[in-house]
């Protein structure tokens, strides 16, 4: 494999009792780039990252770079409001040196880690994971993430039941980490401004590959009916902006 190469999938496919999940799918992912997956509901982009996360059988083949280290963000967690977790116990669950914790919260957005307060003048750390909103537990998991010092980090639709400011936060965070720690980033997203704006390439997927490659280049009219249907709006991006057709 190359050295610029982080993950090079070939003909993977997927099927769970005789249903084809995923079929024929090829691309590789380069060092240092953001990767953007789009796709209807339904399309398999939770199934791709499982598949190549290696948490589920597949066909062709799923190779990472040697001694690669992954992290995952998922959609969304779940937490009882009366759950007693504070932030504090839930990252020690992966990373007890209690630096290491402050400095990952700090990453994520959390001014100076533990000395300021979050919210009900409670410490981040000693907060309960029920009571973080959105936007906080998102930031929480992608610390929980960095812990283990990845090279990349895999986020299934990052902003999935954040309000529109934090969505914006997080694709921005995003953003600065991967210039801070040298980090390849894929994420599934349905936003085609996000994907404009902070994508090196992007991966069409309906069950199939429907394009790849720089946004710019592959999104067009054609892609986007072949993945969302005939009556898709196009926007086509022009320095900047999105123009409607």
């Amino acid at each position: 494999m190359p050295k610029d190469i982080l993950l090079s999938v070939s003909n993977l496919k997927v099927k769970f009792d005789e249903h084809i999940i995923l079929d024929d799918i090829s691309f590789e992912i380069q060092r240092d780039s953001t990767l953007a997956i789009i796709g209807p509901n339904g399309a398999g982009k939770s199934v791709l990252f499982r598949a190549i996360l290696g948490l589920i059988p597949y066909g062709g083949k799923v190779e990472w770079a040697p001694n690669v280290r992954i992290g995952y963000v998922p959609q969304k967690l779940a937490v009882a409001k009366d759950l007693p977790l504070t932030v504090s116990e839930f990252l020690k669950f992966k990373e007890k040196d209690q630096k290491k914790i402050e400095n990952a919260l700090e990453a994520v957005g959390f001014q100076k880690g533990i000395s300021e307060h979050l919210h009900n003048d409670k410490r981040v750390l000693g907060t309960k994971l029920g009571d973080l909103s959105g936007g906080e537990m998102q930031r929480v998991m992608i610390a929980y993430a960095l812990l283990g010092e990845p090279h990349v980090l895999l986020f299934d639709e990052p902003t999935a039941g954040v309000d529109v400011s934090g969505e914006e936060t997080i694709y921005e965070l995003i953003s600065k980490l991967q210039e801070k720690a040298d980090l390849t980033i894929v994420f599934i997203s349905h936003e085609l401004e996000v994907v404009y704006k902070y994508a090196t390439n992007v991966f069409c997927l309906n069950r199939e590959k429907v394009c790849f490659g720089p946004p710019k280049e592959v999104i067009d009219k054609e892609s986007l009916q072949k993945l969302y249907g005939e009556d898709i709006h196009f926007y086509q991006h022009h320095e900047g902006n999105h123009n409607e057709h």
